[in-house]
Formats: structure tokens, sequence, C-alpha cells
């Protein structure tokens, strides 16, 4: 384990909980451990250990098969309703490995067989560790997304740009100031916006976004300003438009360059006046709302060619908050990715795979042109296992530098999951193809996280 990860599993405070019932195989084992930077406590007995043992336990489970009172396999049990999340991993004897392999299938993370050398008790904690990290790291995301309406957008990175922008929000939030956010196509604009509002003092009221560049011309006015019946041809009822709905709340009106000129009129009257008319009618209706444009490019060149209005200009940008595009904050590029991942992997209930250090090199280089966009649909492809994705593969020249066991576990794993789906998922004959031994088989498949069916489920 390299210090990175030392400290990152230390930060969730996870905990390698470990029984075994011979006092010395138990000191060395733990002693094993705690060299390879682990925080690990030792005890004799499932029963000793029980109290540890809750849904909310931090860390992983090393147990030996045979122990006096409740076995491994109870504690399997104990575990698989009391703490189904909480991988196991069994100790056996050389005879208990056919009982070792019922309990991969009955739940057990896996299974290590005595005499074990500390180098595969080591990295097999070390997988475990890093499964329940994802499990309590996808959890706590899961309440956060189940928060989202109430607590504003998380702002990710690390870059002083980032940083400069979170300090703008935290500032200008709380106030009524009209704010103009400026950055490139998919760099997180109305994630701003949306911050904006909820860190007001209007976030309980509407959030309404306008794409001006969406709407075309001939319907602009009607859907920003709303309408009575018979206002115009198939105006049959009154519509509110999207002023008037967000009054109270925040307008966040995207691509304001392409705003009409004729319409960047009225807009203006009602920044200024805070009123408005429906087509249709000449009653006034007063409206009371925050307003958040995005830009992309330099707004004074379309002042300068005569495309937008320098007083409206002025009314919008109070306040100016440049967002960067990605590729000048390459700081913040894995930090968001492994965001993304997370958020990825909880909306198709997949795992999220862990990076590699090459992967995150990858990422790093890359210009990611469409930005934030970009980044978020490239972390849904890994999720999904899309192999021909440009961020997740290699040329030629780097497969070849990369370490031969690295290449050889792909090579490897490409096999075994070829000759699973020729044999429809079932290990036995999977097993005979390959001519490998079920149980060393089961060993790899739980190692490189295939799927697989057990001898009953043909």
């Amino acid at each position: 384990m390299n210090q990175n990860q030392m400290e990152n599993d230390m930060s969730y405070g996870l905990q390698v909980l470990y029984i075994e019932d011979d006092e010395l195989v138990r000191r060395a084992s733990v002693q094993s451990l705690q060299l390879a930077g682990f925080d690990v406590i030792g005890h004799a007995s499932v029963e000793s250990a029980a109290k540890m043992i809750s849904a909310e336990f931090c860390g992983v489970i090393v147990s030996d098969i045979r122990l006096p009172g409740a076995s491994g396999l109870d504690l399997l049990a104990q575990c698989h309703e009391r703490a189904p999340d909480v991988p196991v991993i069994l100790v056996t004897g050389h005879g208990d490995i056919s009982m070792a392999v019922q309990a991969m299938r009955d739940g057990a993370y896996d299974f290590i067989e005595k005499p074990f050398a500390s180098e595969r008790l080591i990295e097999t904690v070390r997988r475990a560790l890093e499964r329940r990290k994802l499990v309590l790291e996808n959890t706590a995301l899961r309440r956060e997304l189940a928060e989202q309406n109430t607590v504003a957008p998380r702002i990710i990175g690390r870059s002083q740009a980032i940083e400069q922008v979170r300090r703008l929000i935290a500032n200008v939030a709380p106030t009524d100031a009209s704010v103009l956010i400026n950055g490139d196509t998919g760099a997180g604009k109305e994630l701003i916006a949306r911050s904006l509002h909820e860190l007001s003092p209007r976030r309980d009221k509407p959030f309404i976004a306008v794409n001006c560049g969406a709407l075309p011309e001939p319907m602009f006015e009607s859907e920003m300003f709303g309408y009575e019946p018979g206002a115009f041809t198939g105006a049959a009822k009154r519509r509110i438009g999207k002023l008037e709905h967000a009054s109270g709340g925040t307008l966040f009106l995207d691509e304001i360059e392409s705003m009409p000129l004729a319409l960047q009129v009225k807009l203006l009257r009602v920044l200024q006046d805070g009123v408005l008319e429906r087509l249709g009618s000449n009653q006034p209706i007063r409206v009371n709302c925050r307003v958040v444009a995005a830009a992309k490019g330099d707004m004074a060149e379309h002042v300068a060619d005569g495309s937008f209005r320098r007083d409206l200009l002025y009314r919008l940008n109070v306040v100016t908050i440049a967002l960067p595009p990605l590729g000048e904050r390459r700081e913040d590029i894995v930090p968001l990715f492994e965001h993304f991942l997370l958020d990825a992997a909880v909306r198709y209930q997949r795992p999220a795979p862990i990076l590699t250090d090459r992967q995150r090199a990858s990422l790093t280089q890359r210009d990611w042109p469409g930005n934030v966009r970009e980044l978020r649909n490239a972390a849904d492809r890994f999720v999904l296992g899309i192999a021909d994705d440009p961020v997740m593969s290699f040329s030629a020249d780097e497969a070849a530098t990369q370490p031969l066991k690295e290449r050889v576990e792909q090579f490897e794993r490409a096999m075994i999951a070829q000759a699973l789906e020729q044999a429809g998922g079932v290990v036995a004959v999977a097993a005979d193809n390959l001519q490998l031994g079920k149980a060393t088989l089961y060993e790899k498949i739980k190692r490189y996280g295939l799927a697989a069916k057990g001898e009953g489920e043909r």
C-alpha cells in the first residue's frame, strides 16, 4: 500500500477487524497489516468482536472459519443480516476449501488458504477496503443527492480560479446583486447560478432557467412576458411568462448574448422598473426576481458590434464571475472526474471503478474542449464499462510501457471474461474450458470483479 492510499484510508477511518483464536497467528497477522499501514483490531472470538459489527462499521472483517464458539460462517450469516455491505474475508485450512467457496457464493468477499504469505493477506485486505470505501462514498453521495433541493450544489476543485469563484459566491449570494457568469460552453455556468440561488434568501422560491439561444425569436416575447387569451392566433388561455414565474426567486438567463435586441429593451425596462405587461394586456404586473445571466465570449465585442445593448450589460454585470475552461485548471480534473464517477455509480446502480495512476495522468493531459460537461459524460461511459472510451484507453506505445504484471492481469481478466461468456456464466464449465480448478477460478473471478453463476443456476 502506498503512502497516498494509507492516508486516504485513514481519512475515512477505515479499520480491519481480525478474528483468530490462535494468539501467535493473530499477533503475526495483525502486525503485518499494521506495518502495511492499516488500522487493525484483533479479537480471539466472534463473540468478543460482535459489538463492533454493524452496518455503520467503517472497515472490513477477516476471520478464521474454525473458531471456539461461533464460527466464521456464523459471523458471515450475522454480517449478512446486520451489515451486508461490510466485506468479510474468511481464512481456511486446506480441507475447508469447498466450504469457503460455498461461503463466497453466500456473500463472503474472499477467502485465504492457510498457510498464507503476508503479501496475500495485505493485498486481499487492501482490495476489500477499497470496495468498502467506495460503498461508504456512494452512501454519502446518495444522501447528498437527496438533499440537493435544500443544499447548494457542490463546486468541486482546488485551483485558485475555483477558490476565487467560491469566495465570490459566498460574498454575493446573500444579496440581490445581478451577476454575469462568463465561461465557455459546458464550463458549469448553470451550477454557479444554482449555487447563488441556493445560498440566497430566495432559496425557497423558484429558480427559473431560460436558454436564450434555444428560443426562436417569434416565441421569445410570449415565453418571457406571458400573454392573455386572444393576444395572438392560438392564444386560447392565459400563460404566465418566465419573468413572472420567477418572481420572488431567481431568473437564470443562459446564453444572454443570443437575446434579440427588441427583447433586450423590454428586459431592461423590467429590470429598471420591476414591472411587466403580458402580451395582449395593459395591466402592469409587479415582479421581483433576481437575474443571473451567463454568456460565452467577450460581451464587450457584442456591445461593439451592436448586437448587445451597453446599458443592459451594465445592468446585468454588477458582479462578474469568470469561469475558466477546464484546460486552464487541470488540478480540478481528477477531483471532478472522481465525483462524477460516484454520481454515475449511484444513477446507474454500478460499482464505482478505482482510477489507476496511469488513468489519472491520462485524464489530466487531455484538453477537454467540452469542459465539465464532456468530463461528466466520460465518467458516465467509464462507469458503464465502455471499453473504447478514449479517456480510459491507451495507445500501443503506452501499453508497451505498462508493467508486465499489469499486462498479464489485463490479459487474464479478458480470457476469464470470455470463457464465462461462452459458458453462460457457469463457473464449472468455464473452469473445464480453461483447464483451471474451480476454487482458483472463483478466486480470480472475485479479484477481477466478474459476474458468474453457481452450479445450480444453469
